[in-house]
């Protein structure tokens, strides 16, 4: 269940990939013997390496009883697991994406999006199950595996280029050939459809060595299923294709043959079982963020706030905006131009002619003082060699925003017609840089997951007033966040459900 992993993972396997052919390992869930490039102490390793540069990235939800009770979970299911012995981590990021992965060595991660989406605590288990199914099938060490035997690296994709690099500023404008790409840098290659299928068959399993019905792997793949039909109704509503290959089910197998799959599976465990405790769930996800968070700003309609950084910018009607960890992108509707905003390391320089300078290194281009609503500005064109030596094109603005910060308005562009047709709306949002004021503060806030008793007046009732949208949407994703998207019945009057203030 991965969407995408951070751009530190993108180096788990590098080193290992220049060895040899690997060794002889027995693959602890089949008992057959595999050859590869990775040891258990070298799985561990490279899981413990990496760790902290994918907390590093997302952040680590700052909930100590939410944290403890999703390792709690996690523990008992690994302790009945083929591969108990391994220093198994749990972790909730703190990203609105619908996502959960898992790395080497018993690395487990869980984002606070998909706990929101979740109904219950046996489906989390479900959830981590297939995870923890990943690292003990080998299927991380598989697929590295084959990477070298293909002779492949480990690729990164980013997303608009590196507008910032670690020593400085640079790239600002490679960064034009990405201009659609809506998540930071990620493996390229995902699990093959037969290690998907297995990880949800070890979940199942899994599920039933700790009394929970293996059954509510089915209700999992029914929150996928409800993700996959949200995403293509509201594509419609909007007048514009669903979206393909970005969402969370884009590296799996379809839905429909996951139901099917996962139903058999689940019917070989006959038996009974414990609660889904649903209620425990629901006490442990009360109050957490919904959608974007404090740290990384919030995305409002056409507006992005960060309180803490205290900016705002607008995108032009029909733009999107991406908010990213490190970077906030407004792209336009073709995804092929558009405004990159990050904040420029205080070693890039002192001044702006000192970054531009140092950090960009053009070899001709002219600088003009501007300013953007009250904020000094240095508006720059021109080129500067690339890293084969070819000309580049440089084109972007540097302002001081408040706290005395510097920051970077990257233009991108795919091609000379883009620029020409969408120009003028990145020239716009880029004048849309401003102070956040005092009535912005306040829509600055993140929105929370809220346990309400059901209404009698049932969805419409708890959407009236919600902060997601018009009634026709929030009441849509209302039923979304309860798992009854898909055509599931609706609660009983008084029983809790989960809404958004």
């Amino acid at each position: 269940m991965r969407r995408r992993l951070a751009a530190g993972a993108s180096v788990l396997f590098a080193a290992l990939l220049l060895a040899g052919c690997g060794t002889p390992v027995v693959n602890p869930v089949t008992g057959k013997t595999e050859r590869s490039v990775m040891t258990e102490a070298d799985e561990i390793a490279e899981g413990r390496k990496a760790h902290p540069q994918i907390v590093q990235e997302y952040g680590r939800v700052d909930d100590a009883r939410l944290q403890a009770y999703v390792s709690e979970i996690g523990q008992r299911l690994a302790r009945q697991s083929h591969r108990a012995q391994l220093p198994w981590t749990f972790t909730v990021l703190d990203s609105p994406e619908v996502n959960a992965f898992a790395l080497p060595g018993g690395y487990v991660y869980v984002t606070r999006g998909i706990l929101a989406h979740l109904g219950s605590e046996a489906e989390l288990a479900g959830v981590l199950g297939h995870e923890i199914g990943h690292v003990t099938a080998r299927h991380g060490a598989q697929r590295a595996t084959r990477q070298q035997q293909a002779g492949l690296g480990v690729l990164a994709a980013t997303v608009l280029g590196a507008v910032l690099e670690g020593q400085g500023v640079g790239g600002a404008t490679d960064l034009a050939s990405q201009v659609s790409q809506a998540a930071a840098a990620g493996y390229l290659a995902s699990y093959s459809r037969d290690q998907e299928l297995q990880a949800d068959r070890l979940g199942a399993e899994y599920l039933a060595r700790n009394a929970y019905d293996p059954q509510r792997m089915v209700d999992v793949i029914g929150v996928l299923r409800g993700q996959e039909l949200f995403a293509a109704d509201l594509a419609r509503a909007e007048g514009r294709a669903a979206p393909q290959g970005m969402h969370w089910l884009a590296t799996h197998p379809s839905s429909e043959q996951r139901l099917a799959e996962i139903r058999r599976e689940a019917a070989r465990y006959a038996g009974r079982y414990g609660d889904a405790r649903r209620d425990r769930f629901l006490t442990a996800v009360d109050g957490i963020t919904f959608g974007d968070g404090r740290a990384h700003g919030v995305v409002r309609g056409r507006d992005f706030f960060h309180e803490d950084l205290g900016i705002a910018l607008t995108a032009p009607q029909g733009w999107r905006i991406v908010n990213a960890a490190d970077a906030v992108t407004l792209a336009n509707a073709a995804g092929d131009a558009g405004l990159v905003v990050r904040l420029v390391p205080p070693k890039a320089g002192r001044s702006h002619d000192e970054i531009i300078r140092n950090a960009f290194k053009p070899t001709q281009g002219r600088a003009e003082r501007r300013s953007v609503n009250g904020l000094a500005a240095t508006h720059f064109v021109g080129s500067a060699a690339d890293a084969q030596g070819k000309p580049r094109t440089l084109r972007f603005t540097l302002v001081d925003g408040p706290g005395g910060r510097t920051y970077l308005l990257g233009w991108a562009w795919r091609d000379a017609q883009a620029l020409q047709r969408d120009g003028g709306g990145i020239a716009a949002t880029e004048r849309s840089f401003r102070a956040l004021s005092a009535a912005e503060r306040a829509r600055a806030r993140p929105w929370v997951v809220d346990i309400v008793a059901f209404p009698r007046g049932g969805w419409a009732e708890l959407a009236r007033g919600s902060p997601l949208g018009p009634p026709d949407r929030a009441q849509a994703q209302l039923r979304l966040i309860n798992s009854v998207y898909d055509g599931g019945a609706d609660p009983r009057v008084g029983e809790r459900v989960k809404v958004v203030r």
